[in-house]
C-alpha cells in the first residue's frame, strides 16, 4: 500500500478549523465550547471534517489493510459485557443477552505509523480532547489492547446494545457501510451513582423507543461520547462493504486495564497485564461493568 508518511499532528487534523497546537486562538476555543455543550446537553458531540480531505483515503486503506486481523467471533453477550451466568435478579437488564458480531482490531496490530496511531498518541490531541471533556488532562489506557483499537463490522453482522468500560471515548469513522450500520445512543441513562435498570431494561425490550438517538457520521468526523453513561449499539450493516471505526480510549486517570471477560470478548486472548490487574481495577464508580 502506497501511502504519504505524516509526520505531525498538523498534517493529519484539519487546522483552520481545529488549531490543536494553539489552545490560545478563537478557533480552537470554538471547537472546544461546542463540544462540551453538546456533551452536556446529549452526550455526544460530532466534529465534522477533523481529518483533512486529502488523508482520509490514507486513513480508510491504512485501517482496512489491518481489518483482516480483527478477532472475528459471533458471541452472546449482554449490555454490561459480563459473564451471561452471572447471578442476577429476575428483570435484571444483564440477564438480556444479544448476539454480538462486531470484531476488533487490538493496539498491539496497528502499526504506530498509521494516522490513527499518531493520533491517538498526540498531547496537543490529548489535550484539546480533555478540554471538550472538561478534564484538565486524559490519559492513554493503560491496556496494551483496548487504547486504541479499529472495530469491524460485516455486512450482517452488528454491535448490539452495550456500556463502554472507560469514561471517555473519541472515535472516528473510517469506512462507511453502504447501508445500515446506524449510530443510536441513550444520552446519559445512567449516572456513575444510579444504574438506573429500570430504563435500561425498557430500551433492551423495545418498550422505550423514545430514549434512543441516531447519529449521522461522515468518515474524517471526529465523535466525541461519554459512552460509559450512555447505552449505545451499531445496527445491522446491510450491503457490500464493511463499517470500519477507530476507537481512542481514554480515562481521567492512569492505569486502566480492561477486564479479563470484557478483553477476550473483544479480542480473543488475555495478556498477563489483565490477569494482574483483575484484582486491582482503577475504577472511579461501582457500576456494573
Amino acid at each position: 500500500m502506497s501511502r504519504p508518511v505524516v509526520a505531525a499532528t498538523g498534517e493529519v487534523v484539519d487546522t483552520a478549523r481545529y488549531p490543536l497546537s494553539d489552545p490560545g486562538s478563537a478557533a480552537w476555543r470554538a471547537a472546544v465550547d461546542h463540544a462540551r455543550s453538546e456533551l452536556d446537553r446529549v452526550g455526544c458531540c460530532v466534529l465534522p471534517d477533523f481529518i483533512r480531505p486529502d488523508l482520509r483515503d490514507t486513513v480508510r486503506l491504512e485501517c482496512a489493510s489491518v481489518a483482516p486481523l480483527a478477532h472475528d467471533q459471533v458471541e452472546v453477550v449482554n449490555a454490561y459485557n459480563i459473564a451471561i451466568d452471572t447471578p442476577l435478579p429476575e428483570g435484571h437488564p444483564g440477564r438480556v443477552t444479544m448476539e454480538r458480531g462486531n470484531a476488533f482490531v487490538a493496539r498491539d496490530q496497528i502499526p504506530a505509523d498509521f494516522v490513527m496511531h499518531r493520533l491517538y498518541t498526540s498531547t496537543s490531541f490529548q489535550r484539546f480532547v480533555a478540554a471538550c471533556f472538561r478534564l484538565p488532562s486524559l490519559y492513554e489506557l493503560a491496556d496494551p489492547l483496548s487504547g486504541l483499537c479499529l472495530n469491524v463490522i460485516a455486512p450482517g453482522r452488528a454491535h448490539p446494545w452495550h456500556f463502554d468500560t472507560n469514561e471517555y471515548t473519541v472515535s472516528m469513522l473510517t469506512q462507511r457501510s453502504a447501508d445500515g450500520g446506524d449510530f443510536e445512543y441513550c444520552p446519559n441513562i445512567r449516572s456513575a451513582g444510579a444504574e438506573n435498570f429500570e430504563d435500561v431494561a425498557g430500551v433492551l425490550a423495545g418498550t422505550r423507543a423514545d430514549l434512543p438517538r441516531q447519529l449521522t457520521l461522515a468518515p474524517g468526523d471526529l465523535q466525541l461520547f461519554k459512552g460509559r453513561y450512555s447505552l449505545h449499539r451499531v445496527t445491522e450493516v446491510a450491503g457490500s462493504t464493511a463499517r470500519h471505526t477507530a476507537i481512542f480510549a481514554y480515562s481521567e486517570r492512569p492505569g486502566v486495564i480492561g477486564s479479563v471477560e470484557r478483553t477476550r470478548q473483544l479480542f480473543g486472548r488475555v495478556l498477563p497485564e489483565h490477569t494482574a490487574a483483575e484484582f486491582r481495577a482503577v475504577r472511579g464508580d461501582r457500576l456494573l461493568d
